[in-house]
């Protein structure tokens, strides 16, 4: 504990993480898995949030305050740490969904570097999803990033 955290309490955010949290979270590192964020992995990322249902009622507001708490994890404790906390809150039934997206944002600069690899190998573990059908995905993401 420093002084700080003694005279003013602990800064950091304790809410709980939701499903908007933990969707968003989990591309966000995707974006950021390989130590810098590409313009086209933003664009991948702020693309597959907008489809989404999941955040039809959020507002702008709501939206941006979600981001900078994001944000905010993957700053101080890079991917691996904002991983942990956003993978165990991604609904089940969103799981196959946000994995095919992080490819797309993986393969979205038209490089893949072992760090990237190495996320959507921790990412499919994370997500308790079966290899041969993240194969599938990855193999379906790289045919639709060819062009």
């Amino acid at each position: 504990m420093d002084i700080f955290d003694e005279a003013f309490g602990s800064f950091s955010d304790k809410r709980p993480m939701g499903p908007h949290e933990g969707v968003a979270g989990v591309l966000l590192c995707a974006s950021a898995c390989d130590g810098h964020i590409a313009d086209e992995e933003v664009q991948s990322l702020m693309v597959a949030l907008g489809r989404m249902k999941l955040y039809q009622r959020t507002t702008p507001q709501q939206f941006n305050s979600m981001m900078d708490r994001l944000m905010g994890i993957l700053k101080r404790g890079g991917p691996e740490k904002l991983l942990e906390e956003v993978a165990p809150v991604v609904p089940p039934e969103l799981n196959e969904c946000v994995f095919a997206n992080a490819c797309n944002i993986v393969l979205a600069d038209g490089t893949v570097e072992q760090d990237e690899r190495e996320f959507l190998g921790n990412l499919m573990n994370k997500l308790n999803l079966d290899k041969d059908q993240c194969l599938k995905i990855i193999r379906v993401m790289v045919i639709k990033n060819r062009g």
